[in-house]
């Protein structure tokens, strides 16, 4: 394929790009790393400028003379919608533009409640958060949802797991109301995307590891997330376990870990030997009270846990295991088991430098990556080109409009 020269690229989206990663940050600097004209660079800059994407600074150092006037990406200058939804809480926030949360709320939700109850009411909320702030700041939609989702229509389909939301296509749903970019993933892929770009920017390989009242995993591989085909890839919940002892799942396999070690399964078999337990909490008490059949049971999960995670370490070869979710910031003993069995099963090459840590970001994930995933789209150099020639073809029609 021929390598494109710096000024073929440099179209506004380009530049846009070249301040946000701060390669050139002022109008000097893009001319020297484009190629372009003077008047070509304030073209370009001056469409930044009018979308507010980017703002001028006058307040750089000087050399002597006049002061260069500085670049900047203006975080302030739109906004975007994003909800984390888990099986039972969700988190919905309204972010800027460099996917830092402005404002947000987070609520118990059953999401078997199906689209039909959850998606006006994720809708509803963020009219409230928006407040005063005009729809025209709005420049796209991320949603996380616990769920495999066909990324490319951000179509759910999960068979037996949220089965009302099967085959539910989620954008055109939310674009009746907000007209702009809707992207919906997987929840933990969402998580992994947060995580890998809030605490590991600087690795290429992370592995995801939700373990919560479900267990799936997101992929970061070469630096982005591994969606696979259909976006099915991470949904390690469903590989089965020796020994399971035939529990069926709700995917309507036999002896998936997700139906043996998640936190449906562990209160589901400590219900059965008598414990009163009805959340992860009660299950949290006992653990540190020392209840010695509470404690095998924990450690049984994590051991299943880290049999499927030594299989997915040897053919991933992650630079780090995150672990998160209810659980695996619960249980000490559920991690200690997943560490010994993940190290003692995968490969010598693959766990040479492989770390397993817990989520530095923890909830906070979900909301994070939603936000990237979305402004990684809508800021791309495609995005921002196109809706500039969106904007100057409207532009032009209005005065043929106004004579006709």
């Amino acid at each position: 394929m021929p390598r494109r020269t710096a000024a073929a690229l440099a179209t506004s989206g380009e530049v846009l790009r070249l301040i946000r990663t701060g390669e050139a940050v002022t109008r000097a600097d893009l001319g020297r790393v484009t190629g372009l004209s003077r008047p070509a660079v304030q073209l370009r800059v001056g469409e930044l400028l009018e979308r507010g994407l980017v703002v001028e600074r006058t307040d750089a150092p000087s050399t002597g003379g006049r002061p260069p006037v500085r670049l900047e990406f203006n975080a302030a200058g739109g906004v975007v919608l994003v909800a984390a939804l888990g099986a039972s809480r969700t988190r919905v926030s309204v972010c800027d533009l460099a996917g830092a949360e402005l404002v947000g709320r987070e609520f118990a939700m059953d999401v078997e409640q199906g689209p039909g109850t959850v998606l006006p009411l994720l809708m509803d909320t963020w009219d409230e958060l928006l407040g005063d702030r005009p729809r025209s700041m709005i420049q796209g939609v991320g949603m996380g949802v616990p769920a495999t989702v066909e990324f490319a229509q951000g179509r759910t389909e999960s068979a037996r797991v949220m089965a009302s939301w099967t085959g539910v296509v989620i954008p055109p749903i939310i674009r009746e109301r907000f007209s702009v970019p809707v992207l919906v993933d997987n929840d933990v892929n969402v998580l992994a995307i947060g995580e890998h770009r809030g605490a590991y920017p600087d690795l290429d390989d992370l592995m995801f590891v939700k373990i919560s009242t479900r267990i799936g995993a997101g992929v970061i591989a070469g630096g982005g997330i591994l969606r696979g085909a259909l976006g099915a890839a991470g949904e390690i919940g469903h590989i089965p376990v020796l020994d399971g002892g035939g529990v069926l799942c709700r995917c309507g396999n036999y002896d998936c870990v997700d139906s043996l070690a998640s936190g449906t399964a562990l209160l589901r078999e400590l219900r059965a030997s008598g414990k009163d337990v009805r959340t992860i909490a009660d299950v949290t008490a006992l653990v540190r009270a020392g209840d010695a059949e509470t404690m095998a049971t924990v450690r049984e999960a994590g051991r299943r846990i880290g049999e499927v995670l030594a299989g997915a370490v040897n053919i991933l070869n992650p630079s780090v295991v995150v672990l998160g979710g209810d659980m695996a910031e619960a249980f000490g003993p559920l991690v200690s088991s997943i560490r010994e069995v993940v190290y003692r099963r995968s490969t010598a090459l693959a766990t040479r430098r492989l770390r397993i840590e817990p989520s530095r970001l923890g909830a906070g994930a979900g909301i994070s990556g939603c936000a990237v995933m979305v402004l990684d789209h809508v800021l791309s150099p495609e995005a921002v080109d196109e809706t500039m020639t969106l904007t100057a073809l409207r532009r032009d029609r209005v005065p043929a409009t106004e004579a006709g």
